[in-house]
């Protein structure tokens, strides 16, 4: 028996032209097929064109969902669909009769996806001459037209159509199509009849072209790096030229920076990646970028290196990566292990019952001895840096760039590291006394010593929680 074949159609506002695309679909010489039309919201008399065709032909299914956009409704078709090959057609196109059938079988292994060639109607006349595939191309224009047949399973683990509207879905989605391996046939037929409109939205995505090759860059870095040597440029035929001034260094295993959940966005940016936290630095000015590309070494660089030093007392260190064009920094990376210590510092701050408040202090205390024992001085050592378990067992520290390493600290030195430490006086008290004796220094003289020498912009701001 045939494999069955969904075709998936996005309706908005397509009240004049429905009709005549689903009797395109429903004339295929191809069976078993299904029909999945998705209403997004449509103002006119689209949804009941749609349901007045579905109650004539049993192969058609119409939904509604609340205005969404084209990427939603395909991927809520899909979603519905029991196909194992999808083939979305607009509302407002037709497709040839044998057109499926013979894309159905073009399919192979190695194949990710089938197109066909295609015509203009309506406003414009003509065949639509598409440049032929190659992965490279892929990377700098789209040459498949979103009427293609695919395999739902790898829908799936291509996560979709991009439902952020960078206008150029189908580039996106072709994208994460290629980037699971394969490639693409087409065939040598006419089988998509594609309505060209006075304002169409593929008229308007032009006028987008600076959001769209960012979006490009944001969601598939890697196939750029793979088949342009880096980014996509707004002069994208230039890319692979550009790129060629562009140098990368990398000292580890990973390779999925731009990946994951972005959990921290400022200046700098951190995604968590399965096990792993990848921070992203903000790109530096031009004079930094050149200190950096050519004489220093950059934050990511420091941030591994020092991780490596400090043995244990950061979270385990895994890889950077940098950028340099023409020598000068432009993106640097550091990725690192996901920590066990789920609790920041300020977490701390102003709440006195905090469940094992005094264990914890006292485990910070013993920690910071460690850190000085060992000639770690961490000039940013504030309540966003040090993380614990609940149960104090555990103590880290992060944001490594201002660490420095110290054949000897005087006492002074050692005690002013607490000066950004923003939490009331007894619970101080606690933490330097825990320090002090680790140390086998005075508690009570340590103790006053940090009180009075509290961070002069806390002071200065009233929150000294004192």
């Amino acid at each position: 028996m045939q494999p069955l074949v969904s075709v998936i159609v996005p309706l908005y506002n397509a009240a004049p032209y429905i009709g005549e695309a689903l009797e395109s679909i429903v004339a295929s010489t191809y069976r078993p097929i299904e029909v999945i039309v998705v209403n997004d919201g449509s103002t006119d008399d689209s949804l009941r064109v749609a349901q007045a065709f579905a109650g004539e032909h049993k192969e058609v299914k119409v939904l509604s969902q609340p205005n969404s956009g084209v990427s939603a409704a395909r991927n809520h078709a899909i979603r519905e669909a029991k196909g194992e090959y999808i083939l979305p057609v607009d509302a407002d196109d037709k497709i040839g009769a044998t057109y499926i059938e013979h894309a159905v079988a073009a399919f192979a292994d190695q194949v990710r996806v089938v197109g066909c060639r295609a015509e203009y109607f309506g406003a414009k006349q003509g065949e639509w001459r598409l440049p032929d595939y190659t992965p490279e191309l892929l990377a700098r224009k789209n040459m498949i037209h979103v009427s293609s047949l695919f395999r739902r399973a790898d829908w799936q683990r291509a996560g979709g159509f991009c439902e952020q509207d960078i206008y150029r879905e189908d580039w996106d989605f072709w994208l994460s199509l290629m980037e699971l391996g394969g490639t693409y046939v087409r065939l040598n037929e006419v089988g998509l009849y594609y309505r060209v409109q006075a304002v169409s939205r593929r008229a308007r995505a032009k006028q987008q072209k600076r959001a769209i090759v960012d979006a490009v860059n944001r969601r598939h870095p890697a196939y750029m790096e793979r088949y342009l040597g880096g980014p996509l440029h707004y002069h994208r035929s230039w890319s692979k030229w550009l790129n060629s001034f562009r140098s990368v260094k990398q000292v580890g295993d990973f390779d999925r920076w731009h990946e994951g959940e972005v959990i921290f966005s400022r200046r700098n940016t951190l995604r968590l990646t399965g096990d792993m936290v990848v921070k992203q630095f903000a790109v530096p000015n031009l004079l930094r970028g050149l200190w950096y590309g050519l004489f220093g070494r950059s934050k990511a660089r420091r941030s591994y290196e020092y991780a490596l030093r400090m043995n244990g007392l950061t979270p385990a260190p895994v890889a950077y990566r940098e950028v340099r064009i023409l020598g000068v920094l432009r993106e640097s990376w550091y990725a690192c292990r996901k920590s066990e210590c789920k609790h920041t510092f300020n977490e701390l701050i102003g709440q006195p019952g905090y469940p094992n408040r005094t264990d914890i202090l006292k485990a910070i205390g013993r920690f910071t001895a460690t850190l000085h024992r060992r000639g770690i001085l961490h000039g940013d050592y504030s309540g966003g840096n040090i993380l614990f378990t609940a149960d104090g067992s555990r103590v880290e520290v992060i944001d490594l760039n201002r660490i420095r390493f110290c054949s000897r600290l005087s006492r002074e030195q050692r005690l002013l590291n607490f000066e950004r430490l923003n939490i009331d006086r007894d619970a101080l008290r606690t933490i330097v006394e825990a320090y002090a004796a680790a140390m086998g220094d005075d508690p009570a003289k340590d103790a006053e010593f940090v009180i009075a020498h509290r961070w002069y912009k806390h002071v200065k701001q009233g929150i000294t929680n004192l």
